[in-house]
């Protein structure tokens, strides 16, 4: 499965301490520069920038189509942009994304979405995580979602 990695879903999982869930349960990942470049800024966690400083060899980072950010594409921010842009080049099987205007506009393109909670969804049905320790380790982030959907995602 080829899948195209906006920053959000990386970097919180990242974060939670599971970025491994990701060559777990797919085959190839790929971001696009810009992506690389905001897990790489200095406003980025610590934690973040050391991670993809040195990244594992799982991840690569493919090119984007230049001369295609026309209309709506153009609200989002780079990272969003490039990675709707870098999924529809690549035919992805899948995109990974988490700005709900940025979930809208590749849904309108045509691309299968899913996002950091759905990753911890499908690592949690595979039994590759214990629920509540990624729940508390999410919840220890700026990770903004509902106490009732975090409490679904334990269940």
């Amino acid at each position: 499965m080829r899948v195209v990695s906006d920053t959000s879903t990386l970097c919180y999982l990242i974060l939670i301490e599971e970025p491994r869930l990701l060559p777990e349960l797919f085959t190839n990942i790929v971001i696009p520069p810009a992506v690389r470049d905001e897990l790489a800024h200095l406003d980025a966690p610590m934690k973040v920038r050391d991670w993809i400083a040195n990244p594992p060899v799982w991840l690569s980072v493919g090119d984007t189509p230049a001369g295609r950010e026309a209309g709506e594409l153009q609200r989002l921010d780079p990272g969003e942009r490039e990675a709707i842009l870098l999924a529809e080049q690549m035919g992805a099987d899948l995109l990974l994304l988490d700005d709900w205007k940025a979930r809208e506009l590749a849904r309108s393109r045509g691309l299968p979405i899913t996002g950091l909670i759905g990753v911890l969804d499908k690592a949690i049905q595979k039994s590759l995580v214990d629920p509540a320790i990624v729940v508390e380790r999410l919840r220890a982030t700026s990770f903004r979602i509902s106490d009732r959907l975090l409490a679904t995602l334990i269940r």
